[in-house]
């Protein structure tokens, strides 16, 4: 046999043993989706036993489609590989002038590392912290040095014309409390008013006309039902409701964001540094820290597999943005940019072998039209993850079907509660789902389903069975293949 027909035999051998051991999708699946009114030409599933070779079945699986913010599991599996599960994040304050009798004669510096996860109750650590070291008062403004990110202008509205949604906040290198605000209704029958709180309660953003108390009507819309109206002049805010509030809402919550970046960081600062006993009154300007400088207090971040739990269980955009931002300091210096954390990426990728073609990465969260991949592409990433030293936290950071995260109320009334651990993606136009189901046996299935479609929404069912129906058959149909 010359050697280019003994290499067509191998090929060949090769191509049917694949066949031998990946069948057709199962007819009860397509016919979920098809039942649900989902074409199946705006569909593509991978499934795969993830001690196995290859997956027991596919469907349209080298199709790039938007995942949603199943991308989140792009950027977190690579954030824990490239970063390690242990990395923490800083942020350091100095002291841009001496410090004499507990009084700053010069300016405070903040610098920022990207940390995803500064919240309220850290940065009232952070301040205490200052506080303990003796800084009771700063003559001179607060100078963000913000250079670890080098970022393109920003639109909060460009995605969805939601400028106030907090998933709508974009990254910054000195992010805290996730730029956002909490209002708070509670209605007050005695005073037939309405009380209103803002927390955090900065300076800058005023309340100048609460909702009237309404005792008509269930609550239906009651946020539109209020006619919110906000003035948002980067550096100050008000907020005012012209209309009502319907006293069968009882209290609820409101997260908003306002203000920029810079202004947002400046009001938690001055608010917590005097709650905490502390003078400033000065302002907010940029800067960079001097070269040599000491840290005068150092914040420290949770580790990186705890915050992964977060962006992944709770779907949190403006975190998976940082971790993504962050990454491109893995292949280079910072300034970090999205460009240069999609090369990280795709180099991490490439060095782990994991072909992923049609990978379009913008800002790795998902909240995005442009972000592309296969289903076989995101498999082979999470059959990878569940192969590797980093399974465990990664595993664990995915929503738990009809336990936690995206998940709490979904697969409550199915078999497969509790042993699914899964990440979904939702867009308009866009459903998705992938992560791994454990079976009665223990054996861990991949599953990657992405729907693009303009009546996406109608596939939640489809997509719930296609899991049970792994959780319940994924072994037997698996074992079927070999015989």
């Amino acid at each position: 046999m010359t050697r280019p027909t003994f290499a067509g035999a191998i090929g060949l051998a090769a191509l049917l043993c694949s066949v031998a051991t990946q069948a057709a999708m199962p007819r009860e699946i397509r016919r979920a989706f098809l039942d649900a009114g989902v074409p199946m030409t705006h569909v593509s599933i991978v499934v795969q036993d993830t001690a196995k070779p290859r997956p027991m079945f596919v469907y349209d699986p080298d199709r790039p489609r938007n995942p949603a913010s199943v991308m989140k599991l792009v950027t977190t599996y690579s954030a824990l590989e490239l970063l390690g599960r242990d990395y923490r994040w800083k942020t350091e304050a100095y002291l841009g002038g001496p410090l004499e009798n507990g009084v700053l004669r010069g300016n405070l510096i903040l610098k920022g590392y990207g940390d995803p996860k500064i919240t309220k109750e850290q940065w009232q650590a952070f301040i205490a912290a200052l506080r303990e070291k003796g800084l009771d008062s700063i003559s001179g403004d607060l100078v963000l040095d913000r250079s670890y990110f080098a970022l393109p202008r920003y639109d909060p509205a460009a995605f969805d014309h939601e400028p106030r949604k907090p998933y709508n906040v974009g990254p910054d290198a000195l992010l805290v409390n996730f730029k956002a605000l909490q209002l708070k209704f509670a209605p007050d029958p005695a005073t037939a008013k309405v009380e209103v709180s803002i927390d955090p309660p900065l300076p800058g953003v005023v309340l100048k006309r609460a909702p009237t108390l309404v005792d008509a009507g269930d609550c239906g819309d009651w946020r539109a039902a209020m006619q919110p109206a906000f003035d948002d002049r980067g550096d100050r805010a008000s907020l005012r409701f012209a209309g009502g509030y319907p006293a069968s809402c009882g209290e609820r919550d409101w997260w908003i964001s306002l203000l920029d970046h810079a202004h947002y960081v400046q009001a938690m600062f001055e608010a917590y540094f005097r709650a905490a006993g502390g003078h400033f009154d000065g302002g907010v300007k940029a800067g960079r820290v001097p070269q040599g400088a000491t840290p005068f207090a150092t914040l420290e971040s949770p580790p990186l597999y705890d915050i992964v739990r977060d962006v992944n269980k709770l779907s949190n955009n403006v975190m998976a943005r940082q971790i993504f931002l962050t990454l491109a300091t893995t292949a280079g210096p910072p300034p970090a940019t999205p460009a240069r954390a999609a090369v990280a990426i795709r180099r991490f990728l490439a060095a782990h072998k994991l072909a992923m073609p049609g990978l379009v990465l913008e800002n790795g969260s998902g909240l995005s039209r442009r972000e592309r991949t296969t289903a076989r592409g995101l498999n082979r990433l999470l059959v990878a993850a569940s192969r590797s030293g980093v399974r465990d936290e990664f595993a664990s950071s995915l929503p738990v079907a009809a336990t936690d995260g995206t998940l709490e109320r979904r697969f409550r009334d199915d078999g497969v509660a509790g042993q699914a651990l899964l990440k979904t993606g939702t867009l308009e136009g866009v459903r998705a789902i992938a992560g791994y189901v454990i079976d009665r046996s223990g054996r861990w299935f991949s599953i990657v389903a992405l729907v693009n479609d303009p009546d996406a929404g109608r596939a939640a069912p489809a997509l719930d069975y296609l899991v049970q129906w792994i959780y319940d058959n994924g072994a037997s149909f698996e074992a079927a293949l070999r015989r």
